[in-house]
Parts: C-alpha cells; sequence; structure tokens
C-alpha cells in the first residue's frame, strides 16, 4: 500500500479547489498511525488541508477552531464508539460529511450508519483508487446539497426583493404621497437595504436636498441597533405575503422609537449645495454610485470629518435623482461585520435606490399640486373678501384718468373764463350786466374747487394704526393679482425672511398701498415677467422692496413720476403713486422708485420699526 501511495504523488493533481471553499479542511479520525501517515499523504498530494486525531476528544478540538468539510471516522476509536460519535455530529455539524472507516466487514453496522447521516462506508484495507474515489464523491455530494441550499436561499430572496419592490411600484403608482407617507415608503427602503432579507447592509444612511436645493441634509437612518427589530419586521412581511401596507405598518410602530442616536448623528449633516469637492455632491453631480474604501475615493482622501461621523471608512454612496435635479443619497455600509462591497451589492442598492427617487419625486409633485390647490383656494377667498378694496383701487385708477383728462381739457378754458369775467367786472358800471358777471365768476369758481377736490380723492382722516403682521398683508395683496399674473405670464417671488415682523400701521391703507405698487409692476410687464416682493429688517426701518422685469421709466421724466397727474404709459396718470407717497409719509416712513439693476423698476418702502403711535 505504501508502494501505491508513492505512485499517486509522484503523478498528483491538485483537485481541492474543487470540491472546497477556501479554509475548508479534511480530518483523518483514526487511532493506527500507519493508515493516517497514508491518507494524510494521498489528500494533501492532491492539494487538500488535511488535520489528524486519533480519538474522539482531539477531533472536537479540531472542529471547534477549524472549518472542516469531511471527517473520515474510524469505528473503533479508543475513547469513544464511532457510531455513537456519527449520532452526536449530524445534528451539530449538519453540513459536514463523513465516511466511515472498519476494519470488519458488518453489512448491518455499514447500513445502521448509512441510515444516520454518514455519506459512505470503507472497509480496511481499502485501495487507495476506492479511497479517493470515496472522498471525492462525498465531497461533491456535499458541494451539491450546499449549492443547492445557497441557490436557492438567493432565490428566495431575490423573489422577496421583487415582490417588495412591486409592491412600492403598486402604492407610487396608484396615487401621489404626501409628506407622511413619503417618511414611510424612505423607512421601508431602509429597512429593506439592512434587513437579512433584504441587501443585508449593517446600515444605512439617507440624506436629501432641501427645498431650495441649496444645502443637502441629513434625512433619516437604520443602524446596528436595530437590525434585531429590521429582521422582526420581515419576519412579519413574510407572513402576510409582503404586503407593503404591512411593511409599512410595522415601519411606523418599529422604526421611529429606534436608532435615536443615530439618526440624530445623520440629521446633523449638512453640506453646501455648492461644495463641489464633497464626494456626496460629486455622487448627486455625477449621477453615479461612489465606492469609498479605506476612506479613499479612488486615489482622493475623502473629508476626514465625514469618515469620523459614520465612524467607517468603507461605504458605498448611491445618487438620488429625478430627470429634472438631484434629489440626494443613501449611504449603506457593512459597520458591524465588515463584509466587503461587492459589484452586486451596489447595483442592488441602485435597484432600491432608484424607488426611493420615485417616491420622493411623487411626493414632489403632491406637494406642488396641494400648493396650487392652497393657492388657488386663498386667491378665492382673498378676492371674496376683499372685493370692496379692489373697488377701491379700481377707482381711484379710474378717477386718476378721469382727473387727468379733466385737468387738460377743463381748467385752463374755465381759469381763463373766471379770470375775463373778474377783470370785466372791475371795468362794468351797469349793475345789471354785473349780476351776470358775479354769477359766471361764482360758478367758474365752484369748477375749479371741483377740479381741486379731484386732486385730493383720497381722504384726509389719520390712519388708523394698530398692531398688524407685515407678511399676511403682502401675501394676501399679491393673491388678489393671481389671475392677471397667469393671463399674463408673470411669475412672482416672496423673499420674506423669518420673523415676521410686527408693525404699528393702518393695514387698510397699507394694502392700498402695496395694491398700487403692484398693479405698477404688472402693467409694467404686458408681455410676462417676474414681481420679486423682497422685505428687510434694517437698524430702524422694515425696507419693503417691489420688483418688475418690466420696460421702466425713461431717466427724464423718473422724478416726476409721483406728481399728480403725471402720465407715462407704463405707470399711468400717476395719481397711484401720490396715493403710495401720502400713505408712506402718513406712517412716517420713506417712498422711493428708482431703476433696477438687470431693467424694469423698483419701489423701495421703509417703514419704521416702531410698536407705538
Amino acid at each position: 500500500m505504501v508502494d501505491s501511495v508513492t505512485t499517486v504523488i509522484d503523478n498528483g493533481t491538485n483537485h481541492s479547489r474543487n470540491y472546497l471553499d477556501p479554509g475548508e479542511s479534511i480530518v483523518i479520525v483514526d487511532d493506527s498511525q500507519e493508515i493516517v501517515f497514508i491518507f494524510e499523504t494521498l489528500l494533501s498530494n492532491e492539494g487538500f488541508t488535511v488535520f489528524t486525531a486519533s480519538s474522539a476528544a482531539e477531533l472536537y478540538l479540531i472542529l471547534q477552531r477549524e472549518t472542516v468539510a469531511l471527517v473520515l471516522l474510524d469505528i473503533g476509536l479508543p475513547d469513544r464508539d464511532g457510531t455513537e460519535l456519527l449520532k452526536e455530529l449530524i445534528p451539530l455539524y449538519p453540513d459536514l460529511s463523513i465516511i466511515m472507516l472498519t476494519g470488519t466487514t458488518d453489512l448491518e453496522v455499514a447500513l445502521s450508519c448509512l441510515r444516520q447521516g454518514a455519506d459512505d462506508y470503507l472497509v480496511k484495507p481499502v485501495t487507495l483508487d476506492e479511497f479517493s474515489l470515496a472522498v471525492r464523491n462525498s465531497l461533491q455530494k456535499r458541494k451539491l446539497i450546499i449549492d443547492n441550499r445557497r441557490y436557492q436561499k438567493q432565490l428566495e430572496l431575490t423573489n422577496y426583493r421583487t415582490r417588495f419592490l412591486h409592491q412600492l411600484n403598486l402604492k407610487m403608482n396608484s396615487a401621489y404621497l404626501n409628506s407622511i407617507e413619503l417618511n414611510s415608503v424612505l423607512q421601508s427602503i431602509l429597512v429593506g437595504i439592512t434587513a437579512e432579507e433584504g441587501l443585508r447592509f449593517n446600515r444605512a444612511f439617507l440624506l436629501l436636498f432641501n427645498d431650495d436645493n441649496i444645502e443637502l441634509q441629513g434625512k433619516m437612518a437604520i443602524g446596528p441597533n436595530s437590525r434585531a427589530d429590521a429582521s422582526r419586521v420581515w419576519d412579519g412581511i413574510k407572513k402576510d405575503n409582503l404586503h407593503l401596507t404591512d411593511i409599512l405598518d410595522k415601519v411606523k410602530t418599529s422604526y421611529m422609537n429606534n436608532d435615536a442616536e443615530l439618526n440624530a448623528i445623520i440629521q446633523n449633516l449638512k453640506i453646501p449645495a455648492e461644495n463641489q469637492d464633497h464626494v456626496l455632491i460629486q455622487a448627486c453631480s455625477n449621477r453615479k454610485s461612489i465606492l469609498i474604501q479605506n476612506g479613499f475615493n479612488g486615489d482622493q482622501r475623502i473629508s476626514e470629518q465625514l469618515l469620523q461621523i459614520f465612524n467607517e471608512d468603507n461605504f458605498i454612496i448611491t445618487p438620488l435623482f429625478s430627470p429634472n435635479k438631484s434629489l440626494g443619497v443613501i449611504i449603506a455600509d457593512n459597520f458591524v461585520t465588515a463584509h466587503p462591497i461587492t459589484e452586486d451589492d451596489i447595483n442592488s442598492l441602485e435597484v432600491f435606490a432608484n424607488q426611493a427617487s420615485l417616491a420622493i419625486e411623487h411626493s414632489h409633485l403632491y406637494k406642488d399640486m396641494q400648493n396650487k390647490i392652497t393657492e388657488l383656494e386663498e386667491v378665492t377667498q382673498e378676492l371674496e373678501k376683499n372685493k370692496d378694496l379692489l373697488i377701491d383701487a379700481e377707482r381711484y385708477s379710474a378717477l386718476g384718468h378721469m382727473s387727468a383728462q379733466l385737468v387738460h381739457a377743463i381748467r385752463n378754458p374755465i381759469t381763463s373764463i373766471g379770470g375775463i369775467a373778474r377783470l370785466l367786472g372791475k371795468k362794468n358800471h351797469d349793475h345789471k350786466n354785473q349780476k351776470f358777471l358775479d354769477m359766471m365768476i361764482m360758478e367758474t369758481a365752484k369748477i375749479e374747487s371741483t377740479l381741486d377736490d379731484l386732486f385730493n380723492f383720497v381722504d384726509d382722516d389719520k390712519p388708523d394704526k394698530s398692531k398688524q403682521q407685515l407678511y399676511p398683508l403682502i401675501r394676501k395683496s399679491i393673491l388678489l393679482f393671481y389671475g392677471s399674473m397667469k393671463k399674463q405670464s408673470i411669475l412672482y417671488q416672496l423673499n420674506l425672511p423669518s420673523p415676521d415682523p410686527v408693525m404699528f400701521i393702518d393695514a387698510k391703507l397699507i394694502r392700498q398701498m402695496l395694491l398700487h405698487l403692484i398693479r405698477n409692476g404688472i402693467e409694467a410687464m404686458p408681455s410676462g415677467g417676474i414681481l420679486t416682493i423682497t422685505c428687510k429688517e434694517e437698524e430702524a426701518y422694515i425696507t419693503i422692496t417691489i420688483e418688475d422685469s418690466g420696460i421702466g421709466i425713461v431717466s427724464s421724466t423718473l422724478e416726476h413720476a409721483t406728481d399728480p397727474f403725471f402720465t407715462t404709459k407704463t405707470y399711468g396718470t400717476g395719481m397711484g403713486l401720490t396715493l403710495v407717497e401720502k400713505i408712506v409719509a402718513e406712517h412716517q416712513g420713506h417712498f422711493s422708485l428708482e431703476h433696477g439693476e438687470t431693467g424694469g423698476m423698483v419701489a423701495r418702502i421703509s417703514l419704521p420699526k416702531t410698536d407705538q403711535e
């Protein structure tokens, strides 16, 4: 038999990689040193890692420290019976392949061992070809069983993920998502990324751009402390046939009270969108996943601050985006297990990221729709409540036009008639004719007085001031022109920084002032444009600027814009601006009209911040 072993050594090939995974080994358990030497030499020559033991106790020590694929187990050991040992090993090590060795031929014993789970039964002495064939067959059978179980597991996981993603699609295609529903869907996606039946990442972080798209902000996270909770959620999902409603319900109850520390960390992370050197912004800009390994993006070291925040230097960054803009990123890592992130992991994460992107986009659409509905409702309510205010504004405008026409058409002739009548009265000595001249003088005086009244058509009552919030007055005023702006393709923008100033003003007069200035801006943009209203707090004043992108006023006539009855095509008769100037003066403020930097006109009103009369 020794000669045969030498022949095998001389012609040996490495078969171990065909049957064993890296790190797996074979154990020979026999108290016969000659047999152990022959089998060990043969298997080592074929590339297998081999350990030897002469007793059951030594076998257990090897099983505790090594990954054993196959045990060649002698029935007659000095400390234990091999058949009894077989009964213990099968349930303890289900992936262990066992070949029984014996020096006696006993069919009943052989059958008993096979029934108990042994893969084969060899009677010594055994030929080397027979031994080699038995080893290969046992290892191949073991490999097939393990591979089949692994593939079955992968199919199940793929099925779970596919059904989960299908339910997400159904949810998002059936309705828009409000903010509460969006949070639930995003939380479910993070659960799917970290769950055992999902992508099996240890942690997942979500960062989204704010509404102005100028800053990337941490939103939510799931981490190591919640892995058990995530597993329980998925166990429930499997029992309920993976319905999304069950997922959302379970996430709402299990997620919100967990991961508080991890969420506090991620929610404090804020990155300006203009910081193009930051790796998270780069992932958003390039719309490609970035794998960070040992703190490096390729050959570029990433921010130490980011590494400290995550306390991890190996993670994957996957962007979230819609066709029109970047939405944010998902970051995933294996903080606990330190498993390497594979290409398959990245591809799977991108599928989940696509679902998150769709959910966010649907939520944005829902929010935009709700804002439009709310805006239209507010417009309707304001129009209904402020019909009289609009009528007054129209009256002022119509009266201004009429006054301008009366001044030019009547005042000069009336003045001439009145002057001639007075001159004739001084030279006339006929008492009868004097009565007619006095009547003419009196009637022309009445007409002149009426014309003077037209100059002062705004009443002279003192403002009725009280504490009022400024921003609601601005918003309500702009809403009254919603229909006009839509017809003329005019967009408006409100820059109203917090807090809303509380001022001591006459709300009705301030509304009239705003209406005239907004109307002027709209009239200056017959072909569309942008109307911008901005509030700024200064040392002693609150300054309101109303800027249009219209055709403006010629510089030579700008200084006369607030004169009564001054006329331009854009800014009417000037009566509205005269009224604006008067209202501002009654509030101890300042009013100016100037050209904008990029065209159009800028009306600037500065009102004192004093909170008492």
